[in-house]
């Protein structure tokens, strides 16, 4: 009999995936609004977990609209806040209750981007902007919650397919192949992370169970115009449609806060777990690779 994993958020972009490579060896159960169950009430998510034979939970539900987030700045009573902050704090606290160990999914929002470097573990979080604030909220309801977990920072997830919603990689593939393209910053740091690496690592955590926080993001930090010459360099499209833009002028008109680099540094989850995570060109010709073949 395979080993249970309770999961939340097992049917979005990063977790969909993640069940699809990892289902061989692990059974999933998901808490979701689908089988009825709110993670923002904590007598649903109390019973689910209580009864489950599962001793990892897999936290990945979250409210990820980055702009819609910003529309509910301040409202506690808002998706965003309830979803991240309250549905986190009810499953952290059931987990304790229940000893199960958290495996929590975060965000490299939790940053500021003012650094002249990659963030690593022990940088201080500093959001500016609600989503960053109310995924930092949530790690320190994980921290102070006393369940035993793993808490993993990933950023700009990205796979080869997922009709229900465009990542990045396939959002600017699109609009190159379209001609729609806007220009792309030349001005901003990010490291996109292959969601089936992810997975890959995902795998390692469930086994070793380290407590602490890691980041499990890809090995490139690179500007969105670099990303997107290297997603036409991979695909064959035509470089002349992408343009360099600038985040500080981009800034001047748009109020939402955004971070200038938002690189993540992962060398400890490769140290200390052996996780060694691809870099954008290695992931983006996997996933030319798999296309192909469907």
């Amino acid at each position: 009999m395979k080993p249970k994993i309770i999961g939340t958020g097992l049917s979005g972009l990063v977790g969909s995936r993640i069940v699809e490579l990892l289902s061989e060896k692990y059974d999933f159960s998901d808490l979701s609004l689908d089988k009825g169950i709110d993670i923002t009430q904590p007598f649903q998510v109390e019973r689910t977990i209580k009864e489950s034979p599962g001793q990892i939970v897999l936290h990945l539900a979250a409210f990820t609209n980055v702009d819609q987030a910003w529309q509910q700045q301040g409202d506690k009573n808002g998706s965003c806040y309830q979803v991240n902050v309250i549905g986190t704090r009810n499953i952290a606290q059931v987990c304790a209750q229940y000893k199960k160990h958290l495996i929590h999914i975060s965000t490299d929002y939790v940053f500021d981007g003012q650094k002249d470097r990659p963030f690593t573990e022990k940088d201080q979080p500093n959001p500016i902007e609600w989503y960053g604030r109310t995924k930092y909220w949530a790690e320190q309801e994980v921290e102070k919650s006393g369940a035993k977990y793993s808490l993993a920072r990933i950023a700009f997830p990205f796979r080869a397919e997922f009709g229900p919603k465009k990542d990045i990689v396939r959002e600017i593939a699109q609009k190159i192949k379209e001609g729609t393209l806007p220009p792309m910053f030349n001005d901003q740091q990010i490291t996109p992370t292959f969601i089936d690496d992810l997975a890959c690592a995902l795998k390692i955590v469930i086994q070793k169970k380290p407590v602490g926080i890691y980041h499990l993001v890809g090995s490139t930090i690179l500007t969105p115009y670099e990303l997107a010459c290297q997603i036409a360099e991979t695909f064959s499209f035509d470089k002349k449609k992408i343009k360099k833009g600038s985040l500080k002028e981009y800034l001047k008109t748009n109020p939402r806060p955004r971070g200038f680099n938002m690189g993540l540094a992962n060398q400890k989850a490769k140290k200390e777990l052996g996780i060694k995570m691809k870099t954008v060109k290695q992931a983006l010709q996997l996933i030319k690779d798999q296309r192909e073949k469907d």
